[in-house]
C-alpha cells in the first residue's frame, strides 16, 4: 500500500514539474508574440542601428526599448530585454540567411525538433533545394542526432517524399521543416547496442504499419468503389449520412473521399493512443484527399470540419503549433463548415437528429484551439474570450458519473452512456429511451442497407450471366437507380456498353468467325443471315446478346456500333506475373487480409465515436491557459 501511495505521489510530482516548465514556455510564447507585434506596429528595425551596429552587436538604445515594452507589459525588463535580443538574433539570422540564398543559391530550412529535445528545438540548416528528400532527411539526421529511418520530416504540411528533390515539392528558402519520430525515446544517444536494435526494429515496424495503413486503406476504397462485393463474405467500407443510411457519391470522388475517411479514422486511432507522431501522416493524407472532392462536398460533410480540428490539435501536442502557419485558416474553415452543416444555430442538426448535445463537444475544442492560438500570438483578450466559452461548454457537457453508472447497469456502454446523456441534458431515464431507440433504429437501417447490397448484387450477377461485364452492369445499374429492367434497358439501347470490360483474360470469348450453328441460330429466330453473323462478330459470339441486340433495334444493328471486334477494347494479355505460382499469390492474400484486417480493427462500431470524449485533456488544458492569461492579467513589475 505504501509502494503504490509512494508512485502515486511521485507521479504527482513530476506532472507538478511538468506544469511549470510547461507555464513557462507558454507564457514565453506569449511574450514573444506579444513584443513582435509591439515592433510592428512601433515599426521597429532590429537589424539596424541604433539597435544592432555596423559589426552586428547589440546597440544601447535596445535597453531603452525593453524599459519602454516592459512598463507597457508590467512585467520583467530583464526578461523583456531577453527576448528582444532573441528576436534581434534571429532577424540578423535570417538576413545573412537571405543574403546567402541570393548570392550562393544555398537555402535555409528552420527545422523543429520534437519536444524530447532539451535542446533549442528551433534550429537553422543550410542546404541546396536540388537534393532530394532522402538526403535533406539524412543531413536532418547527421546534424540533429537522429537515426535516419525513424524519422519522418513534414514541410508545407506534406510528407517529404524521399525520391523527388526538394525543388519539385515546393521546397523554397526558409521554409519550416518539422521533424517527427517514430519511436519516442528517452535519451539523445543509446549507447546499449542491444537497445538501439530494438529502437531500429520497432522504427521499422512503425513504417511498415505505416505502408499497410496505406495499403488496406487502398483496398476497402476500391471495393466500395466497385460495390460489388458480397457484403457476406467480404469486409468493405461505406459512406453513410448523419442517419447512419448510406449516400450515394460520385464514382469521380468516391474513391477520394473513401480513402479521406480511412486515413482520417486510422488518424484518430492514433490519437486515442496519444502516439501524435505517426497520427499526424495520416491526418494530413486524409486533408490530401478530401481536397480531391469538390468544395460543395466538403462544404455539406462535418468530417473536413472535424479534420481540421484533429490537424491542429495534433500539431498543438507534438508541441509544434508555430509549424502550422494556417492555423487560423484551419480553425475558421471548420467553424465555417461545422455551420454549413448544422445551420446557424444548429437548426438543421437539430432537424436531422433531435438535438445537438453531442455536437457541443466538437465546439468546445474548437473553442480551445482558437483560445491557445490567440494566446501564442500575443492576443490575450480574444484567448481570454475563447476559453471562457470552452469553458461554459465544459460546464454543460458535464456528466455525472453515477448516471453513467445507472445506464451501466442497464447494460448499455460508457460510450452509449456518455453520449445518450449528452444528448438528454443528463436525464437517465431519457437517456436510456433514446439510445434503445437509437439501437432499434440503427439495426433497421443495417439491415435495410444489406438488404439493398444484396440486391444490387443479384441485379450485376443477373446481368453477367446475360454476357455483360460487371463494370457494364454497374454502370447501367447506377444510371437506372438500381432498376434491373431499366438496366437492361440501357444496355439494349447501347450495345458499346459490352465492350466495358473487367481486364479479365477469361472474359475473351472472341472469335475469329461466328460458328454456323449460332448464325442458324439467330436466322431461325428471324434474323438476316449477313447481319446476324456480323452481330455475332461484333458480340464475339455471345448468341444471347446479338439476338437480344437485334430484337431492340428492329433486326439490326445501331448505325453508330462499331462491326469489327478489333474496334473494342480488347482485355490484356495475361502477364508473366498473373501466372506466378499460387504460393507467392497465397501470400499476397495473405497480407491483403493482414492490412484489411488492421484497418478494420480502427473503425470504430459506434457512428458517433468521433463525437464521444471524457474531456480530461481539455479540462486539463482549459485550466492551465486560463491561469496563463490570469497571470499576465495579475502580473506585477520586476526588477
Amino acid at each position: 500500500m505504501k509502494t503504490n501511495g509512494g508512485r502515486r505521489r511521485i507521479r504527482a510530482l513530476c506532472w507538478s514539474q511538468r506544469a511549470r516548465r510547461g507555464a513557462g514556455m507558454a507564457q514565453k510564447k506569449y511574450l514573444q508574440a506579444k513584443l513582435t507585434q509591439f515592433l510592428r506596429e512601433d515599426r521597429i528595425q532590429l537589424w539596424k542601428p541604433p539597435y544592432t551596429d555596423e559589426n552586428k552587436k547589440v546597440g544601447l538604445a535596445l535597453k531603452d526599448l525593453a524599459k519602454k515594452y516592459s512598463d507597457k507589459l508590467e512585467c520583467c525588463e530583464n526578461e523583456v530585454e531577453k527576448i528582444i535580443e532573441e528576436i534581434r538574433c534571429k532577424a540578423i539570422e535570417r538576413g545573412t540567411g537571405n543574403e546567402n540564398y541570393r548570392t550562393t543559391g544555398i537555402a535555409t530550412i528552420e527545422v523543429f525538433l520534437p519536444p524530447r529535445l532539451k535542446k533549442d528545438r528551433k534550429n537553422l540548416l543550410e542546404t541546396r533545394l536540388l537534393i532530394t528528400g532522402r538526403e535533406l532527411r539524412s543531413k536532418i539526421a547527421e546534424t540533429f542526432g537522429f537515426q535516419e529511418n525513424y524519422i519522418k520530416i513534414v514541410i508545407n504540411k506534406k510528407q517529404l517524399q524521399l525520391g523527388k528533390t526538394l525543388e519539385e515539392q515546393g521546397v523554397a528558402h526558409n521554409v519550416k521543416a518539422m521533424v517527427l519520430e517514430l519511436k519516442q525515446s528517452e535519451e539523445d544517444v543509446r549507447k546499449n547496442f542491444q537497445l538501439e536494435e530494438e529502437e531500429q526494429n520497432e522504427a521499422e515496424l512503425k513504417e511498415k504499419q505505416i505502408q499497410r495503413t496505406k495499403r488496406g486503406l487502398e483496398i476497402l476504397a476500391q471495393r466500395a468503389a466497385e460495390t460489388v462485393v458480397d457484403p457476406e463474405m467480404t469486409p468493405y467500407l461505406d459512406i453513410a449520412n448523419q442517419t447512419g443510411r448510406s449516400i450515394r457519391i460520385p464514382a469521380s470522388e468516391r474513391k477520394a473521399l473513401m480513402l479521406a475517411m480511412g486515413y482520417h479514422e486510422k488518424g484518430r486511432a492514433f490519437l486515442k493512443r496519444k502516439e501524435y507522431g505517426i497520427a499526424l501522416p495520416c491526418l494530413l493524407d486524409a486533408d490530401k484527399y478530401f481536397c480531391e472532392c469538390c468544395r460543395e462536398l466538403l462544404d455539406t460533410v462535418d468530417n473536413y470540419a472535424v479534420l481540421q480540428l484533429d490537424i491542429v490539435w495534433c500539431y498543438f501536442r507534438l508541441e509544434q503549433l508555430e509549424c502550422l502557419d494556417d492555423a487560423e485558416k484551419k480553425l475558421n474553415l471548420a467553424q465555417k463548415c461545422f455551420k454549413n452543416c448544422y445551420g446557424e444555430n444548429h437548426q438543421r442538426l437539430v432537424h436531422i437528429k433531435g438535438n445537438c448535445g453531442k455536437e457541443k463537444v466538437l465546439f468546445l475544442r474548437l473553442y480551445l484551439l482558437q483560445g491557445i492560438r490567440n494566446y501564442h500570438s500575443g492576443n490575450d483578450v480574444e484567448a481570454c474570450e475563447y476559453l471562457n466559452k470552452a469553458r461554459q461548454l465544459l460546464k454543460e457537457l458535464y456528466i455525472d458519473p453515477s448516471k453513467v453508472d445507472n445506464l451501466l447497469q442497464l447494460g448499455f456502454t460508457a460510450q452509449e452512456a456518455r453520449l445518450g446523456l449528452r444528448a438528454c441534458d443528463g436525464n437517465v431515464d431519457h437517456a436510456a429511451t433514446h439510445i434503445t431507440n437509437r439501437r432499434e433504429e440503427l439495426a433497421q437501417i443495417r439491415k435495410e442497407e444489406k438488404e439493398k447490397k444484396r440486391r444490387r448484387l443479384e441485379n450485376i450477377r443477373s446481368l453477367k450471366g446475360m454476357g455483360y461485364s460487371t463494370h457494364a452492369a454497374q454502370q447501367a445499374l447506377h444510371a437506372a437507380s438500381g432498376n434491373l429492367d431499366e438496366a437492361l434497358k440501357i444496355l439494349l439501347s447501347n450495345p458499346q456498353m459490352w465492350w466495358l470490360n473487367d481486364s479479365n483474360p477469361e472474359t475473351d470469348n472472341r472469335q475469329e468467325s461466328p460458328s454456323q450453328e449460332n448464325i442458324d441460330q439467330l436466322v431461325y429466330m428471324g434474323f438476316d443471315a449477313l447481319v446476324a453473323e456480323a452481330a455475332l462478330r461484333v458480340f464475339r459470339g455471345n448468341v444471347q446478346l446479338a439476338a437480344q441486340t437485334l430484337a431492340h433495334n428492329g433486326g439490326s444493328l445501331p448505325p453508330d456500333l462499331p462491326l469489327s471486334p478489333e474496334d473494342s477494347l480488347s482485355p490484356p494479355a495475361t502477364s508473366p506475373s498473373d501466372s506466378a505460382g499460387t504460393s507467392s499469390a497465397s501470400t499476397d492474400e495473405d497480407m491483403e487480409t493482414e492490412a484489411v484486417n488492421e484497418i478494420l480493427e480502427d473503425i470504430p462500431e459506434h457512428e458517433e465515436d468521433y463525437l464521444d470524449s471524457t474531456l480530461e485533456d481539455e479540462e486539463m488544458i482549459i485550466a492551465e491557459y486560463l491561469s496563463y492569461v490570469e497571470n499576465m492579467k495579475s502580473a506585477t513589475k520586476k526588477n
